[in-house]
């Protein structure tokens, strides 16, 4: 499952692991993909809905944390992989962003993923992609063993 902020790049990051390039769309409610759910920002940005977050990531094998790194604020709450029952693992988006400030999207990120890996994406020039979705399908198959 993937999460982050309106805008955070979560659905073109979920093309670009399945080697789409046409353009994202606004995700307006769960979107359930082959092996990867695709949630609308409001999800991770509204407290009201963090139950509906949890109680779909027990359909899961992963919880994804998207941070733009073109941003300056975290929208997740300090410590916010603890309320998931699965592993959790983080990714940075837009790293050649002209904007992009790697180590503080990293920062912002380790605020609510002390302890998760964190993998550097473009989705633009596919940096990160493969390793990432290698990891992604590593962690889906120790799951269903």
């Amino acid at each position: 499952m993937i999460i982050g902020a309106v805008g955070a790049g979560k659905s073109t990051l979920m093309k670009a692991l399945f080697g789409e390039s046409d353009p994202a769309i606004k995700t307006q409610s769960l979107v359930y993909r082959d092996w990867i759910i695709d949630t609308p920002g409001e999800y991770s940005e509204n407290p009201l809905y963090y139950r509906s977050l949890m109680a779909t990531s027990h359909e899961t094998a992963a919880v994804l944390f998207v941070q733009d790194a073109a941003r300056d604020r975290n929208f997740f709450p300090p410590g916010f992989e603890q309320g998931f029952p699965v592993r959790t693992v983080g990714a940075v988006t837009k790293i050649d962003h002209p904007k992009a400030d790697i180590d503080r999207a990293i920062l912002l990120l380790r605020q609510s993923l002390p302890e998760g890996e964190i993998f550097l994406t473009s989705a633009a020039s596919m940096e990160g992609i493969a390793k990432l979705k290698e990891r992604l399908m590593e962690i889906m198959h120790q799951r269903d063993r």
